[in-house]
C-alpha cells in the first residue's frame, strides 16, 4: 500500500512545504480548484503544497511530468473541477501522484512559475457535487443525542445494525469562508400550542469529514466491501450547520429537512486515501455484545485497516473576541478513529440497493463525537442542549452559535517517523438571518 511517495525523507524544492508544521508536505499533494484572486480568469486544479498550490494544468503543459505516460489525463487536468479527474479512478489517481511527488521533489527541476501562493488565491468547493448524503456513523454522538431526548433508550434498535443517513442538499454546499446566514424556520416551544416562523435561535455545528467520491458505479450494480475504497478520491473536512429548534419541530417522521439544507461548509483541500494510507488503524472496536455487521458489510481487510486516524478540532471566535485581539477558542478536539462505521461501510451500504454514484458526489460521516467531553463534536453536545454553557476568554457564554460567531475546523494525520500531514481548514461565519 506504501511506495516512494509516502517516504518519510522526501523533501521538495518548494521549501515551505518542508516546514513540520505544514499541512501540505509533499507526502499530501491534496487536489484543490482555485484561480487568481480578483482576476478575470477560469478556476483550474492545484494541488497544495506548503504555502503555495501548484497549478496542475500549467504543470503538464510546460512538461514538468513526463507527459506522455499520463497523457490520458490532459482534458482534465484541464478541467474547472476534480469531477474528469476523480472519474478516472483511484489507479490512475495514483499514478498521477507519484509524477507529482517526482516534479515537487528536491533535486527536479524547479517550476516556480506554476505556482501561487495560497494567501493570493481564491479557492473553490473541488467538486460539482451532484449528490450528497450525510451519515450518522458516530455512535458517541448518536448516544448523546438521544439520550437528550430518549435518555431510557437513546439508541434506536436499528443503530448498531445499519449505517443511518439521509439525503441532503447539494445546491447549498459552500466551500470554506462563505459566510451563513442565519436560517428562517418554524419552530415550536414545549410550552406553546402552535408554531412560529422566525429566525432559528439554536444554530448549531457538527464537525464532519467528508468523503469524495471518484470512479461512480452503474445503476444496479452495488460496490462490495472488498471494492468501496477503489470508489474513494479522497477525504475533507464537512461542516454540516444544523438549526436545532427546527429540527425538533420538523424531523418526525421524516428526518432533517430545512434545519439541515441552508448551508454546508466544506474545505476546498481533498486529501487523497494514498496520502492517508500510512495514517490507517483498524476499524472501530465494537462491544462485543454489538451485533456483528451482515455479510455485505464484513471485511478482516476492513476490520484490520478500515479506520483513519484523523485528529480533529472544533474553535469559536465571537465577534468581540476578534475585536479585542483574542485567538479562537478551541471547544473540542476527537478523532475520526472512534466512528463505528468505516469509510468503505458508508459506500456499500448506499449502494446495496443499486443506487448509483457518480464523481464529485459527497458522502458525510454525520458528527464526529468521541466519549469524552472535549471530543464531542458539535455544540448541541458540548454545551449540552444549552444546560451547560461555555465560557468565552471575553466573559460572554454559548449554548448555541451567535450572529458573529465564527466556527473554524481543522483535522490533521501524526503519527512517529511519519510527517504530519493536514487538511487546512473550514470556517464560516454566522450573519444575521435571511430577509
Amino acid at each position: 500500500m506504501l511506495d516512494e511517495t509516502h517516504d518519510p525523507g522526501l523533501r521538495s524544492w518548494v521549501e515551505s512545504a518542508n516546514d513540520p508544521a505544514t499541512d501540505f508536505p509533499i507526502q499530501n499533494l491534496a487536489f484543490g480548484v482555485f484561480k487568481r484572486r480578483d482576476a478575470s480568469e477560469r478556476p483550474r486544479i492545484g494541488v497544495a503544497i506548503g504555502d503555495q498550490i501548484l497549478d496542475v494544468g500549467a504543470a503538464f503543459a510546460r512538461r514538468a511530468f513526463d507527459v506522455d505516460s499520463i497523457g490520458s489525463m490532459r482534458d482534465a487536468l484541464g478541467a474547472e473541477s476534480l469531477n474528469p479527474l476523480m472519474a478516472l479512478g483511484r489507479t490512475s489517481l495514483s499514478t498521477l501522484r507519484r509524477h507529482l511527488s517526482s516534479a515537487l521533489g528536491a533535486g527536479a527541476a524547479e517550476h516556480h512559475e506554476c505556482l501561487i501562493a495560497m494567501r493570493d488565491a481564491e479557492l473553490f468547493v473541488p467538486a460539482r457535487i451532484g449528490d450528497y448524503t450525510d451519515f450518522y456513523a458516530s455512535i458517541q454522538h448518536a448516544t448523546n443525542v438521544g439520550s437528550m431526548f430518549r435518555p431510557d433508550n437513546p439508541l434506536l434498535p436499528n443503530y448498531k445494525w445499519v449505517p443511518i443517513g439521509y439525503h441532503g442538499r447539494a445546491s447549498s454546499i459552500v466551500v470554506s469562508g462563505t459566510p451563513v446566514r442565519r436560517p428562517m424556520g418554524q419552530t415550536r416551544e414545549a410550552s406553546d400550542t402552535a408554531p412560529t416562523v422566525g429566525p432559528s435561535k439554536r444554530l448549531d455545528y457538527e464537525l464532519e469529514v467528508g468523503i469524495f467520491i471518484g470512479e461512480g458505479n452503474r445503476l444496479g450494480e452495488p460496490i462490495a466491501m472488498g471494492q468501496a475504497e477503489r470508489h474513494v478520491f479522497g477525504l475533507c473536512l464537512v461542516n454540516d450547520w444544523s438549526a436545532r429548534d427546527l429540527q425538533t419541530w420538523e424531523y418526525q417522521p421524516l428526518g432533517p429537512f430545512l434545519a439541515k439544507n441552508f448551508a454546508t461548509s466544506v474545505s476546498p483541500w481533498v486529501v487523497t486515501l494514498d496520502a492517508l494510507e500510512p495514517y490507517r488503524i483498524p476499524a472501530y472496536e465494537r462491544d462485543p455484545s454489538d451485533p456483528r455487521p451482515l455479510p455485505y458489510l464484513s471485511s478482516d481487510v476492513d476490520t484490520a485497516r478500515g479506520g483513519v486516524d484523523i485528529t480533529l478540532e472544533v474553535l469559536l471566535s465571537s465577534e468581540r473576541m476578534r475585536a479585542a485581539n483574542a485567538p479562537p477558542m478551541r471547544v473540542s478536539i476527537g478523532s475520526f478513529a472512534e466512528m463505528y462505521w468505516t469509510v468503505a461501510q458508508l459506500v456499500t451500504h448506499h449502494t446495496v440497493n443499486g443506487c448509483n454514484l457518480a464523481p464529485g458526489d459527497l458522502l458525510a460521516s454525520g458528527t464526529v463525537s468521541g466519549s469524552t467531553k472535549e471530543s464531542r463534536g458539535s455544540l448541541l453536545e458540548r454545551a449540552w442542549r444549552g444546560t451547560e454553557p461555555l465560557s468565552l476568554p471575553t466573559g460572554e457564554t454559548r449554548a448555541f452559535l451567535q450572529d458573529g460567531d465564527e466556527v473554524i475546523m481543522r483535522g490533521w494525520c501524526a503519527r512517529p517517523g511519519r510527517p504530519r500531514i493536514g487538511f487546512g481548514e473550514v470556517r464560516g461565519c454566522v450573519a444575521a438571518g435571511v430577509v
